[in-house]
């Protein structure tokens, strides 16, 4: 989520219980109920909150928003800060909810379960169109603790070499992860709808037609099963699950425990957090993880090196390749780096680029430093372009306040705002696969 000015009044909650609106009338909310709390706080007062376990998310100028009920608020005060209300991270339910599928949660969220059915029978229907990958396992199934494979698709109008394994396959490809942080609800479904606006609509709509006539376009809509499963355990109060479920370091306890898979990768691992508890832990080392470990081999897989070792090595103007990662939330085109404030040696086309993609979801274009307003280290998107020279950014889906707003937006906010924004974007993206520099 992005660091700007809002225009949502922060609402003064101290010492009494919270209300939300649900359904018209005002609730009283248990004190556990977690809100978005506005902090006032330098960068290293911040840091120091976010060492110390507080789930920090970036604020507006000179604050920033800790998730939590008023347990979280009073250990706040007791560390000598203010905190005030500033928005709910729970929205209103659908008066029939208890009539949705068994594989749903929180107003029509799906389940792991259900996106594993999807992709399984989007393969089943579509065998000139779609091949299913399984390109590795969660945290959870190396321990043989259950758990998950990690899965990919491919879809294209298949010919001979296509959607294979390979990085000499004729094809340009895009592509589109999602749910790596399991508890930004919209960004699987947003990953679904795009599955099947391709897989269905390719006898019908000509853009989807033309894309997969001349592109490969790959899609990991869960890179987080076992922390979406954490997530979807809440049902209707989805637990706030950001990490992994990797419990092997440290005292951490529910939501807390796991490694940040954004920040676990390869390319400039290092610079985020070595506290287990803390939301960006990075792990014990780049690349710990078996779900990193998967979406890097898969990256490898289908990508050649298209640029030099140093950080000033542009990729060619010849570079193929697309990539957008989805999280949540800020209304945001994150280009890189994201390690450090330093633009890239892409920065000029990377604007480029992401003005394309603005002109369909109206986000703001910018480094991290211009959007978001702190470094990342070892994130996939710096790694597919680090590493390989993918044109990636990052999607920051949905604003930070409202029905629409924050990690656990209303579901019926997917189709009514996030996929009409984003469609055209991803559309952008798998068009430009073939020369993305060049836009």
């Amino acid at each position: 989520m992005a660091s700007r000015s809002l225009s949502r009044l922060a609402l003064a909650a101290t010492g009494v219980l919270l209300t939300t609106l649900l359904g018209g009338t005002a609730t009283a909310q248990p004190a556990d109920t977690p809100v978005f709390w506005r902090v006032s706080a330098t960068a290293a007062q911040a840091q120091a909150l976010t060492e110390a376990g507080f789930d920090v998310e970036e604020g507006d100028a000179g604050a920033v928003y800790v998730v939590g009920g008023q347990g979280v608020a009073n250990q706040l005060r007791a560390r000598g800060y203010r905190p005030s209300f500033f928005d709910t991270v729970y929205k209103e339910l659908p008066a029939e909810t208890n009539k949705l599928a068994a594989d749903t949660y929180y107003g029509g969220y799906r389940t792991v379960t259900a996106h594993e059915n999807h992709l399984a029978q989007v393969a089943s229907a579509h065998p000139d169109l779609a091949t299913k990958y399984t390109i590795g396992q969660s945290w959870k199934k190396t321990k043989g603790q259950g758990g998950h494979d990690v899965q990919a698709l491919c879809l294209t109008k298949k010919q001979a070499g296509d959607c294979t394994l390979s990085t000499t396959s004729p094809k340009p490809k895009f592509f589109l992860m999602a749910q790596i942080h399991a508890r930004e609800l919209s960004t699987g479904e947003l990953a679904w709808r795009w599955i099947d606006y391709l897989a269905d609509g390719y006898a019908t709509d000509a853009t989807a037609k033309s894309i997969l006539d001349t592109t490969e376009v790959w899609v990991v809509p869960i890179a987080n099963p076992d922390g979406v499963d954490i997530v979807a355990s809440g049902g209707n109060s989805p637990k706030l699950q950001r990490k992994n479920a990797d419990n092997s370091r440290g005292s951490c306890t529910g939501t807390n425990i796991g490694i940040d898979l954004n920040r676990n990768s390869t390319f400039k691992w290092g610079g985020d957090s070595n506290s287990a508890c803390s939301e960006t832990y990075q792990g014990v080392s780049a690349g710990s993880e078996p779900e990193t470990q998967a979406l890097e081999k898969l990256a490898r897989a289908i990508f050649p090196d298209q640029r030099g070792t140093g950080n000033n090595d542009p990729a060619p103007a010849t570079a193929k390749g697309t990539m957008i990662t989805l999280h949540s939330y800020g209304n945001d085109i994150i280009i890189p780096w994201g390690f450090t404030q330093d633009t890239s040696p892409n920065d000029a086309q990377y604007r480029k680029l992401g003005a394309k993609y603005a002109a369909s979801n109206g986000y703001l274009v910018g480094t991290n430093e211009e959007t978001v307003g702190y470094d990342t280290t070892g994130t996939t998107d710096d790694f597919t372009y680090g590493e390989l020279g993918v044109a990636s950014v990052t999607f920051e889906v949905g604003s930070s306040s409202g029905t629409c707003g924050g990690f656990l937006p209303k579901y019926t906010c997917v189709d009514s705002t996030f996929w009409p924004k984003n469609k055209g974007a991803l559309i952008t993206a798998a068009k430009a696969a073939a020369a993305p520099y060049q836009q």
